[in-house]
């Protein structure tokens, strides 16, 4: 049974109001001022409150702000009353967190319908949340355990082989195997070094430090170049690869640059298929550079783009992928802690294009 607390200094109008939502199944409890009506929001945590907007001492708007201050209480849809549902109100109302109002004398079909569509929209919303959170669990539990245990294993396999038949190994399978374990090492090493970045992200923004975009890349050329003939290389595609680059200087430091451009190729590289074309193309205007890597590869959901975030690999029951779904994320914050902009265009079997855009440099500089 949904619980709604009322907030009102008028006692006849409480009255008639849990009156009408009881008889339509619903628990309700009152509180006769702001200040009573925050202190009982936080202690029963009610599914929505009825906040009259004119009240003695703590009037309806300041009411609002407090349970929206308090994080237990922040989630909770409050319905707005007013005799006085003027434009500014309205709008101030909003501005603090107002999910609706209610414009007195109301009638009790009013009243029932308000309640029963902030309750709906609530639930629908907490379900999507809940849905969001299973499918990171899920997302962790199936991923990090075999991205960390895939690479070490192929070390401590090959490594054991080394050691107890070295002697009856001939030179080019001992080769042969030591790249293996490094292969593994290096892809070992990636998952690790993304995590630390990922978390070196969460820090500063939490941190709003502005040492991230001290950074400078003078030549955007040669990194871009150089990682992308490194992946083409590593995907044993380059054949593949189309560079369309420009000289500019970007207001990013070249580490966190190139992270980004290497991430994005290795996408691009990991989910389209060999003999198909890899762009990578740069401009500048406006005072701004970009960067657009476009793969002819299976492409992206509208909601899986909407979705990018850490750890989140899509239908991965589906297709069998590499990575903790951390590589897009990460690119996608740098970019936006450099005062950027990262999109993603994307057609299912066609192939997906994203465009980086970064403040760009005077040449001077």
């Amino acid at each position: 049974m949904p619980k709604i607390l009322v907030i009102d200094d008028d006692a006849e109008l409480r009255e008639l109001i849990q009156f009408s939502l009881e008889h339509a199944g619903f628990e309700v409890t009152q509180a006769d001022s702001g200040v009573s009506g925050v202190q009982q929001a936080c202690a029963q945590l009610p599914d929505l409150i009825l906040c009259d907007v004119r009240m003695e001492a703590m009037d309806g708007y300041r009411t609002l702000a407090a349970l929206r201050q308090d994080t237990t209480t922040a989630p909770i849809p409050v319905i707005l009353m007013t005799g006085m549902a003027d434009t500014a109100g309205m709008r101030q109302g909003m501005e603090l967190g107002a999910d609706d109002y209610l414009s007195k004398p109301f009638a009790v079909p009013q009243l029932l319908a308000a309640v029963n569509a902030r309750l709906k929209k609530h639930q629908t919303v907490r379900e999507l949340a809940e849905r969001k959170l299973a499918d990171l669990r899920s997302n962790i539990s199936l991923a990090l355990p075999h991205e960390l245990l895939t690479p070490l294993n192929g070390i401590l396999g090959f490594s054991d082989i080394l050691i107890a038949d070295h002697a009856h190994l001939e030179s080019g399978e001992i080769v042969s195997m030591a790249q293996a374990i490094r292969d593994s090492a290096k892809r070992l090493h990636r998952l690790i070094e993304n995590f630390l970045i990922f978390a070196q992200i969460e820090l500063l923004q939490a941190d709003h430090s502005h040492a991230l975009r001290e950074g400078q890349t003078l030549n955007s050329r040669e990194p871009i170049e150089r990682i992308a003939q490194s992946r083409a290389q590593w995907a044993d595609r380059e054949p593949d690869l189309v560079l369309d680059l420009r000289d500019a200087p970007v207001a990013i430091s070249e580490d966190y640059f190139a992270k980004i451009v290497d991430e994005l190729l290795d996408n691009a590289f990991k989910f389209s298929s060999p003999g198909s074309q890899v762009e990578v193309r740069t401009t500048t205007r406006g005072g701004h550079f970009f960067l657009r890597i476009t793969d002819r590869g299976r492409g992206m959901k509208v909601e899986h783009i909407a979705e990018v975030g850490a750890y989140m690999q899509f239908e991965r029951k589906v297709y069998e992928q590499q990575g903790s779904g951390l590589g897009l994320t990460i690119a996608k914050q740098l970019t936006e802690l450099h005062a950027g902009e990262l999109n993603i265009q994307s057609e299912i079997d066609v192939g997906t294009t994203v465009e980086i855009k970064l403040p760009s440099l005077p040449p001077h500089q």
